[in-house]
C-alpha cells in the first residue's frame, strides 16, 4: 500500500472495520498501525521461532519461510540454550543455507546476524518460563542483516523453573568470578564453553609430552577435533569444568572438571595446567572451587585416578583432604577420593 495516497488507506481501514464488525461485532478497535511496504529485493524468507515438544521442552526452530514454509519443508530444530558455533551448525543443515552464501550476482546474507536471532531466542526461551510458542516469518535476511516483518508469540502460566523446562541445562553464568594466585596475579574462572575449542587446543599445545602423558596416561601429541569438542560441549546439569583465564582472557591456562554418576552420588575430576605456568598455584586453586562447586552440586564424593609416579598431583591431593588407595586392577595407578 502506498501511504502517499491517504484516500486509498482509508478506504482500506473503512473497509478493514466492516469486515471486522461483522465477523466479530463485539470487538472494539482502538485504531490502525500502518506502516510501509518493507522493499528488500532479493532477500531471503526465512523462519525462526521457538516451538514446545512435549519430551524435550523449548526447541528452537530454524529454516526456510514465507507463506509456503510447509510445502518447503525445510527446517532443523536445536535444543536450547544456543551459542554462535551451535547456531550457524544449526543454519547450514538446512537447504536454504546455500543460498545465504551467495550465487551469481546476489551477495551472500549476513549469516552471523541470522545466527544471532538464534542465540537470542534461545536466551528467551531460558528466561522466560511463560513463552509457549514464538514464530517469526517471515524473517528478510540479505547483505545488510536481517528484518522481522511478521511475528506471533503464545504464553501460557508455568510452575517451571527455566531449569525444569530447558532439556539441556543453560551454562551456569553464576559460577563465573576472579581470583588471586599466591603471587597476586588475578585470574578468571568461568565455565567452560563450546567456543573454548581452540583455547583447549591451546592448552594442549603447552603441555609437555610428559604432562600429557600423567594427565591422559598415554603418550600423545596432539588433541583431536573430536576430543576437544567432547571436552568442550558438555551436559552442565552432569559435568562442570572451570576453566582459568589471564587478566586479558583470550587464552587458556588450565582446566579442572568433574563428571558425575547418573545419580548425581559421585563423580570423577581431571585436572590441566600448562606446563610453563606450574608451580604458581594454579592448579591448587582450581581444585579448590572445583570442590566448592561439586559440595554446591550436591555431590557426596570426588575421586579421580592418578598415576603412582605422579607425585605433585598425590601431594596436591593429601594436602586437600583426599585419601590415597590402591587401584584395584591397575598397580601404576592410585585412586584418590575425598568425601563433600
Amino acid at each position: 500500500m502506498n501511504l502517499r495516497d491517504p484516500e486509498r488507506v482509508l478506504n482500506e481501514a473503512q473497509a478493514m472495520l466492516a469486515r471486522v464488525k461483522a465477523a466479530r461485532p463485539e470487538a472494539r478497535l482502538n485504531g490502525f498501525i500502518v506502516q510501509e511496504m518493507i522493499q528488500r529485493p532479493g532477500a531471503l524468507e526465512l523462519i525462526a521461532g521457538v516451538v514446545d515438544d512435549p519430551l524435550f521442552g523449548p526447541v528452537i526452530l530454524f529454516g526456510q519461510g514465507g507463506t509456503a514454509v510447509e510445502v518447503l519443508n525445510d527446517s532443523t530444530l536445536e535444543l536450547p540454550p544456543l551459542n554462535t558455533a551451535l547456531a550457524r551448525a544449526q543454519i547450514a543443515r538446512t537447504r536454504v543455507y546455500r543460498l545465504m552464501q551467495g550465487y551469481r550476482s546476489q551477495p551472500p546474507a549476513d549469516i552471523d546476524a541470522v545466527a544471532d536471532i538464534l542465540i537470542r531466542l534461545a536466551q528467551m526461551a531460558a528466561d522466560q518460563v511463560a513463552l509457549a510458542e514464538l514464530d517469526i516469518n517471515p524473517l528478510l535476511a540479505d547483505s545488510s542483516g536481517v528484518l522481522a516483518l511478521d511475528a506471533r508469540i503464545r504464553v501460557r502460566a508455568s510452575t517451571k523453573s527455566a531449569a525444569q523446562r530447558l532439556a539441556i541445562r543453560p551454562y551456569p553464568k553464576e559460577l563465573e568470578g576472579d581470583a588471586r594466585l599466591p603471587d597476586g596475579t588475578v585470574i578468571h574462572l568461568r565455565p567452560v564453553r563450546p567456543e573454548d575449542e581452540p583455547g583447549i587446543l591451546d592448552l594442549v599445545a603447552h603441555l609437555s609430552a610428559e604432562d600429557l602423558r600423567l594427565r591422559f596416561f598415554t603418550p600423545m601429541k596432539t588433541m583431536s577435533h573430536e576430543m576437544a569438542a567432547r571436552l568442550t560441549q558438555i551436559d552442565y546439569d552432569r559435568e562442570v569444568a572451570l576453566v582459568a583465564e589471564p587478566p586479558e582472557r583470550g587464552v587458556i591456562w588450565g582446566v579442572a572438571r568433574f563428571s558425575a554418576d547418573p545419580d548425581n552420588f559421585r563423580a570423577e575430576y581431571a585436572i590441566a595446567v600448562r606446563t610453563d605456568l606450574k608451580g604458581h598455584g594454579l592448579g591448587y586453586l582450581l581444585m579448590t572451587r572445583l570442590l566448592e562447586v561439586a559440595k554446591a552440586h550436591g555431590l557426596s564424593e570426588i575421586y579421580g585416578e592418578v598415576l603412582r609416579e605422579n607425585e605433585p598431583m598425590l601431594k596436591m591431593n593429601r594436602e586437600l583432604g583426599f585419601a590415597i588407595t590402591a587401584h584395584p586392577e591397575e598397580h601404576e595407578i592410585v585412586r584418590v577420593t575425598r568425601k563433600l
